[in-house]
């Protein structure tokens, strides 16, 4: 077969290259280009681009403003009916265009999954959604119209997704939790997990690390890396270590890379209580090995309640990178972190709660134990990009196959 022509529609989304969702984006965009495809990725505006060679990105809407410094998930957000009206015109337009010279349209995540595979395949072509995320209707927040623009919008998503031949979810949880909210077929739904970029993620000394970073060679290092949000919460952690308080174990410094709305309040908190906690803001991808390099322990608190059903649904990228690097991993019984950390060998699995962050510090392994952990994180077997590219070629093929068959 020739090489597939693919255009990755990322309408919820600016192009944030540090950012996960992005990362995430831009990571799979990459490997199908390294397994022979033609890719282009389609966001709403581009903030800041980091692109793999041989992609190609286009804004939805590049009239669109921006704030000063926003986050790359925050495209759709606070727009209004009339505004979203017109964005979603002038997503359509694009799809039409884009048709003439596109075999597979991926559809990322969004507030409507699902319509555009359903519009991509009356033009003639393929759509194939690519899920990371199902809404918690109990959560929705705001007034009566809010939420019922978003039950509406729920009920259209289910409606297309439902019709669609395949779908692509990042963990066997995120499919369970589809066949719950969309009453789509269990047979529909094909789990293909993020990968880890093996050049970038891979074990490196430690002492290396700390000096590239001028970090204290001492220190007993916990690292969180990611956005600063309600979902990843840090204040359970921050609350213990301020709880301890003399009696946190000596030389625990934790260091926090990346930004978000929470980065005030966990900042304000911790200077208040003057805790062991540097921020560090956003860094260049690039670095972001040597950080977890650096570490001793490495983080990845959730909030269950924002997932359907209490279920870390999709697959979070950070865990497999903190492995991959061979470092060990705190993270929640849930999910894929369940399926990948064993709790006292390659890291640890408790809910983010402040007391048992404390018991858990109290109890703190000695560096040398948990360098032990991280000879052992680094051998949980993980699958790289260009595995997870293969897999959605596969069904793209699939779907090409059967709209040949039906014409």
């Amino acid at each position: 077969m020739d090489s597939l022509r693919l255009c990755y529609l990322v309408p919820a989304h600016h192009l944030l290259a540090t950012a996960g969702p992005s990362r995430n984006v831009l990571s799979l965009a990459g490997a199908l280009v390294a397994e022979g495809a033609r890719v282009t990725v389609a966001v709403r505006r581009v903030i800041a681009a980091e692109v793999p060679a041989g992609v190609r990105v286009v804004e939805l809407d590049p009239t669109a403003p921006l704030d000063a410094d926003p986050p790359d998930d925050s495209a759709m957000r606070g727009l209004g009916v009339a505004e979203f009206a017109r964005y979603l015109g002038r997503i359509h337009a694009f799809l039409a265009r884009a048709a003439a010279d596109c075999d597979v349209f991926l559809e990322k995540t969004w507030l409507l999954s699902g319509t555009l595979s359903r519009r991509a395949f009356a033009l003639g072509r393929a759509g194939l959604p690519v899920e990371n995320f199902v809404p918690d209707p109990a959560r929705h927040a705001g007034g009566a119209c809010k939420r019922l623009r978003l039950g509406l919008a729920r009920r259209l998503a289910g409606r297309a997704l439902r019709g669609l031949p395949r779908i692509l979810v990042e963990t066997p949880e995120l499919a369970d939790a589809f066949v719950r909210a969309y009453g789509v077929a269990r047979e529909r739904l094909v789990v293909v997990p993020p990968g880890v970029d093996r050049e970038r993620f891979r074990p490196r000394p430690q002492a290396e690390a700390r000096a590239a970073l001028g970090l204290d060679p001492a220190a007993c290092i916990l690292l969180y890396v990611g956005v600063l949000d309600a979902t990843h919460d840090l204040r359970p952690l921050l609350e213990a270590l301020a709880a301890l308080g003399d009696a946190r174990p000596a030389g625990l410094r934790l260091h926090l890379v990346g930004e978000g709305p929470q980065r005030g309040v966990l900042e304000t908190f911790a200077r208040v209580h003057r805790l062991p906690v540097r921020f560090h803001g956003r860094r260049p991808h690039a670095e972001i090995p040597l950080w977890i390099a650096a570490a001793d322990l490495c983080l990845a608190p959730y909030r269950r309640e924002v997932f359907a059903n209490r279920e870390l649904g999709y697959a979070t990228m950070k865990i497999p990178e903190y492995l991959a690097v061979g470092r060990p991993v705190v993270s929640v019984p849930s999910g894929r972190a369940r399926a990948l950390i064993r709790h006292g060998e390659s890291g640890f699995l408790f809910d983010n709660r402040s007391e048992l962050w404390q018991t858990f510090l109290r109890d703190l392994p000695g560096r040398e134990r948990l360098a032990a952990m991280g000879a052992m994180a680094a051998r949980v077997p993980l699958p790289d990009w260009r595995e997870s590219a293969r897999a959605c070629l596969g069904v793209c093929r699939e779907l090409l196959v059967r709209r040949r068959e039906a014409a």
